[in-house]
């Protein structure tokens, strides 16, 4: 504390930060003695360890693999393409995980709302989403999960994986899909554009000794692209030295990528929250659903679009109708009630037999 003379005249006893910082038992901390006015070397050695980190890199991802289904990954960086992977985006991606590999399915994604800009460290800014838990729900009814997250962005130059930023975003992520620090399937997906034109997708996970540190808020974004920065009330040792710096690379562990065709899902219906393109209208939906019964579709199958059901989320009941229309595209052994498919048809506009 320190004696402040204020605007009325008046000296008040304020709280000195400044002298905190200078004292303090680590930068940003209280001084020793105003934590607790005596203590033992083990206490100290204790509470020095609990602000100092040994960086280690784990050689191994939880997860053994990941596929990603090739119309959902394909609508995406068609997308991209449009900017030139110019125009930064991200998106949740939702499967299923199986129990003993860890390995993850995608069979669909989520762009949530969000605005492109290039000066922003993510290269965009996500905005408030207000059917966030719709979403959520829905993947449930349709028995799908969370299970990673996509981003796209610009070429880079070669062994320059992820910024700063992105580490951060996959820790946080990685930290609530596991619900504290521990071992999660959870993967976090990047997009973008070779020499050669072509796009490539690399799958990757952070180490548990990143999430801790996260978790810890010890990493901040850093000024060189490649590494993260170590806050000041933390002690990060790399190879024996004391390190303000880490490479984002240490912490990331590759995730073997495949590609696959959904058995359940499609993928033709426009994608929710883009500012660009076709959006999500009655038009669209009567365009998708019209092919029914030709071409070898069914009602059913031109249904089974994760951004149709979205977009039927708000016309419909959702805590009656959607469960019903999620079991019989889950179960196609459970015929869609005919009922469902008039409703449906008549938002559409759909004349006749289909």
């Amino acid at each position: 504390m320190k004696r402040t003379i204020m605007k009325d005249g008046s000296i008040q006893l304020v709280h000195d930060d400044t002298a905190a910082t200078k004292n303090g038992f680590r930068p940003g901390m209280l001084a020793l003695r105003d934590m607790k006015k005596s203590w033992t070397l083990a206490e100290f050695v204790h509470m020095d360890s609990q602000f100092s980190f040994k960086i280690k890199r784990q050689e191994e991802a939880w997860s053994k693999g990941c596929s990603l289904d090739s119309a959902c990954c394909g609508g995406f960086q068609n997308y991209l393409r449009e900017f030139n992977f110019s125009r930064q985006r991200f998106g949740y991606l939702y499967g299923s995980v199986d129990d003993d590999t860890m390995k993850v399915k995608v069979e669909c994604i989520y762009e949530p709302p969000q605005e492109a800009d290039p000066d922003s460290a993510e290269g965009f800014i996500a905005l408030e989403d207000p059917n966030e838990e719709v979403v959520e729900q829905l993947a449930e009814m349709l028995g799908l999960k969370r299970v990673g997250w996509i981003f796209g962005h610009p070429p880079r130059e070669k062994g320059f994986q992820m910024t700063s930023s992105e580490i951060l975003m996959a820790a946080e992520l990685q930290l609530e899909a596991a619900d504290g620090v521990e071992k999660t399937p959870f993967v976090t997906v990047k997009v973008s554009v070779g020499e050669d034109g072509n796009a490539s997708f690399e799958a990757f996970q952070v180490s548990l000794q990143c999430m801790q540190m996260v978790a810890e808020e010890a990493l901040e974004i850093g000024e060189k692209p490649g590494f993260c920065n170590v806050n000041d009330t933390f002690t990060a040792i790399q190879e024996g030295k004391n390190s303000k710096t880490i490479e984002n690379n240490f912490f990331l562990m590759l995730v073997p990528i495949e590609q696959h065709q959904s058995n359940t899902f499609i993928c033709q219906f426009p994608e929710a929250n883009r500012d660009h393109g076709r959006g999500q209208t009655h038009d669209e939906m009567k365009r998708q659903l019209s092919k029914s019964g030709s071409q070898g579709w069914s009602f059913i199958d031109l249904l089974s679009d994760f951004q149709l059901l979205i977009y039927l989320c708000k016309h419909l009941d959702f805590a009656t109708d959607m469960p019903k229309i999620c079991t019989s595209i889950k179960n196609r052994d459970i015929p869609l009630d005919e009922g469902y498919k008039i409703i449906i048809a008549s938002m559409a506009g759909m004349d006749g037999s289909y």
